[in-house]
């Protein structure tokens, strides 16, 4: 799942950048609410980290302009005002949640859990495929009982082509979900990701190449 982060304070902007790399989000980052639109027009966000108080163009308009293009990412509003009608404010401008700083980034990251979830088809916390599980909530698969450790890379990949629940997924949109701005449209990043990925789910195999469509997993 990809989240972008718009914040001025560049400081602030590049530790939950950080942070959410860490979490396991394709995560990119906007230091102006001009830079923000633009990045939104390109990739497919699930939920946008707002600031309320931007440069160039004001975290309220871009709010506005998220929702009036029906960009369909969640909105997580950050201010340095927790008062009410500032709250208020942000909610009816078309937020979906509202944050007061300072924060605490476990409260954060669960707030962008929740968000994330919403931008997806209804699914279940625990995903289940005939003998392998994997958790949603605590970012842990196992298969036929057996835990399989993953990269953060690989676990992402393999959540999106579950939820997928048999449907073909190309490499460009598990570059787009999975990864970040940074990633070289011609990267084979996906390829070596699912050599790894393969490799550690074992046999039989789950997932299934269809050449030059993407890749599926076997139900």
């Amino acid at each position: 799942m990809r989240v972008l982060v718009v914040e001025d304070e560049e400081v602030m902007a590049d530790a939950l950048l950080l942070g959410l790399r860490r979490a396991g989000y394709a995560a990119d980052v906007a230091y102006d609410g001009g830079q923000a639109l633009a990045l939104a027009e390109l990739n497919p966000y699930d939920v946008v980290l707002l600031d309320r108080d931007l440069p160039v163009v004001h975290g309220d308009d871009v709010c506005r302009s998220l929702v009036d293009a029906e960009h369909g990412a969640r909105i997580l509003m950050l201010t340095a005002s927790g008062a009410l009608a500032d709250r208020v404010d942000g909610l009816q401008l078309g937020a979906d949640d509202y944050l007061p700083k300072p924060f605490a980034f476990a409260e954060l990251l669960a707030r962008v859990d929740a968000l994330a979830r919403r931008t997806q088809r209804a699914v279940p916390p625990v995903l289940r495929l005939g003998d392998l599980e994997v958790d949603t909530a605590r970012r842990s698969v196992q298969r036929a009982g057996r835990p399989v450790p993953l990269t953060l890379k690989e676990y992402g990949v393999l959540v999106e082509l579950v939820r997928a629940d048999g449907a073909v997924v190309s490499a460009e949109e598990l570059l787009a979900r999975v990864w970040d701005e940074n990633a070289d449209p011609f990267t084979n990043a996906v390829r070596v990701t699912m050599v790894g990925l393969r490799r550690k789910l074992g046999e039989p195999a789950l997932v299934e190449t269809l050449r030059g469509s993407g890749y599926r997993v076997l139900r």
